[in-house]
């Protein structure tokens, strides 16, 4: 931005001397009738002459007419002097104004001395750096300082293994001989992949705060122009400055954006993206070698990449940076706790067991929310309620106390949710109910939150035939009771049905269909998102599809059906006490069922984790 307001300056003094010499030479002359020394002559004595200036042999003056004139006289002319007087012409003599020898030189060398600077000017601009003007073709990375980068490993928690590579390569930086004594050499590229939020920038930064060597940082977007080969350039001008400061690091974010599959473009082979990443697939290990520059790249779509992007030689290594688990939570939970002021009530563990599938960036996020929460309540420091109000508010957004509902609203959204929460606790296998609110949140009416007492990689059957009930339960609770179903439950009945159908063309989970994966994917790879679904199965078997599908969801809701009638009781007891208190917990429902609680509540137990997808009720339209 420096650069850009020295190089505006610069060329508003230039427009500015130019437009002051031109209106210096350029002058507007009062018109000037030239005339011959004879008919000057002639016109003093017939006395058409009032005043004449003199000023060495140049003479000047007006006529009677009142018309401007100039004429040169013959040097020395002693009878000029006499006819004037003779016509009583008004004289006025001058002394020819000779201008210093500086001055001549400086007035007609000007324009090739201007001409000569702008020229030097532009020559400057062409070999700097950055954001000067006609320097598209030079690399746009920052060098970072050790001054400026204050993150390191410590400040990096819940990746062990992707923090143990990188390690390693700053130690290879440190002392090579360590690993090149067997005949080792360290990997050229390093890719880091993994879902948004994960700590891939993160961990990067830490690189460059760890090593002790130079460390480079540009985005993938900065190489593409739209000046055709500028991206190209870009790459080259980049390696370049790597060779010159080797050993050093660059790091490449969001490569992705140069580095998509070749020939997917609009452009065909001469797409500048398509330049740009031949170039770079050239210099990381082309014909000539560039030892001592390690390539750190990340993105979060690894399989949009071109093949050859990532072939040994290039990217050696592609390290997952994957969602944390429930160690990794915690330990992330204390990094950033370590910056807040804390209250000695909170237990990093049973936070993070209540925060299954969230990212590093949503925990440090939920930590936020927490202090932005106490500080509204004007406490001195964040305590276990913030904490649980703020993940609330992450998972299901802000309460709506507001909202505006109707008596007859509130007790549908009631029975619903008590439906959701009653099946959850009768069908065995299913994860504990965490909390059942009817206070409106986010976009949903109410919510159920089940707590996984484990985290589940895979899923059985049997809990995901539990889950289609679940769904359904609210729906069907709500035919129970008032003997018609609204449009609360088109969310449910949408994720039923989607899951119901990946268990029988994606997972193979129906009896009639056998274990086959019907429907394959189109994939776009230069729009990087399914498009379309290509049917590889006949007409009837698409029949039979729809037909196993529907079984499936039908026989959960009689499943439903069944179980709620038998328990109706409990049904309207739930909902009474949503009404009531607007939202129940586990001990709860288990009074209300009249039988002991077999899970402690999540503020007591280290083993309750809230869901990963609670089942809301949707608004009322």
């Amino acid at each position: 931005m420096n650069s850009f307001y020295k190089n505006l300056s610069m060329w508003l003094v230039i427009g500015l001397t130019m437009i002051l010499l031109f209106n210096l030479f350029n002058k507007p002359q009062p018109s000037v009738v030239e005339m011959s020394y004879s008919d000057f002559l002639t016109s003093v004595e017939s006395g058409q002459i009032s005043s004449v200036n003199i000023q060495g042999d140049e003479v000047t003056g007006k006529g009677s007419a009142g018309k401007d004139f100039k004429v040169v006289t013959p040097p020395a002319d002693a009878e000029l002097i006499p006819v004037l007087r003779k016509a009583k012409v008004d004289i006025l003599v001058k002394q020819k104004e000779e201008s210093p020898w500086y001055v001549t030189v400086l007035i007609s060398w000007f324009p090739m001395l201007l001409l000569i600077g702008v020229w030097i000017f532009f020559m400057r601009q062409m070999q700097g750096g950055g954001g000067k003007a006609m320097s598209f073709g030079k690399s746009r990375a920052r060098l970072l300082d050790k001054d400026q980068t204050k993150v390191t490993f410590a400040d990096v928690a819940g990746i062990e293994e992707a923090k143990e590579e990188l390690s390693e390569i700053i130690d290879f930086l440190k002392d090579p001989k360590k690993f090149t004594r067997l005949g080792g050499r360290i990997p050229k590229g390093v890719l880091l992949a993994g879902a948004p939020g994960t700590g891939k920038t993160l961990l990067a930064k830490a690189v460059a705060g760890e090593a002790e060597v130079p460390f480079y940082s540009i985005s993938g977007s900065d190489f593409v122009e739209m000046f055709v080969g500028v991206g190209a350039s870009r790459v080259r001008d980049l390696f370049i400055q790597g060779k010159k400061n080797a050993p050093c690091i660059i790091f490449i974010d969001e490569i992705d954006a140069v580095g998509r599959h070749r020939g997917a473009g609009l452009g065909g082979g001469h797409d500048e993206r398509e330049q740009t990443l031949n170039q770079l697939l050239v210099e990381m290990d082309g014909f000539e070698s560039n030892e001592g520059v390690i390539i750190i790249s990340a993105t979060n779509r690894p399989d949009v990449l071109d093949p050859a992007l990532l072939r040994p030689g290039r990217f050696d290594r592609q390290v997952v940076v994957p969602v944390p688990d429930v160690k990794g939570r915690e330990k992330i939970l204390e990094v950033h706790g370590h910056k807040k002021a804390i209250a000695d009530d909170i237990n990093w563990e049973i936070i993070a067991r209540g925060t299954p599938g969230f990212s590093g960036a949503d925990l440090e996020n939920m930590v936020n929310e927490a202090a932005l929460l106490a500080a509204r309540n004007d406490a001195e420091k964040i305590t276990m309620v913030h904490m649980e109000q703020a993940k609330d508010k992450v998972m299901m957004g802000a309460e709506r106390r507001s909202m505006i509902i109707t008596e007859k609203e509130k007790e549908i959204t009631a029975y619903h949710e008590a439906g959701h929460a009653l099946v959850a606790m009768l069908l065995p296998g299913t994860d504990p109910i965490h909390k059942v609110t009817i206070i409106p949140r986010g976009r949903a009416l109410g919510l159920t939150q089940q707590l996984p007492v484990d985290e589940k990689h895979t899923y059985a059957r049997s809990f995901l035939q539990n889950n289609l009930c679940i769904l359904l339960s609210g729906r069907v609770a709500e035919e129970l009771i008032f003997g018609e179903i609204t449009t609360g439950s088109g969310n449910d009945i949408e994720r039923c049905t989607q899951l119901a159908r990946k268990m029988v063309c994606e997972w193979g989970m129906s009896e009639k269909m056998g274990p086959m994966s019907y429907g394959k994917k189109e994939e776009q790879i230069f729009l990087g998102r399914e498009i379309s679904q290509h049917r590889d199965y006949s007409e009837s078997t698409a029949i039979r599809i729809d037909e196993e599908v529907k079984t499936i969801v039908l026989t959960a809701n009689d499943t439903v059906h069944q179980l709620l009638s038998e328990n109706i009781t409990v049904l309207r007891a739930i909902a009474e006490a949503l009404l009531e208190k607007e939202t129940i917990g586990l001990e709860d429902i288990n009074l209300l069922m009249g039988r002991e609680s077999k899970v402690a509540s999540p503020a007591a137990s280290p083993t309750a984790t809230p869901a990963e997808t609670p089942t809301e009720t949707s608004p009322q339209e």
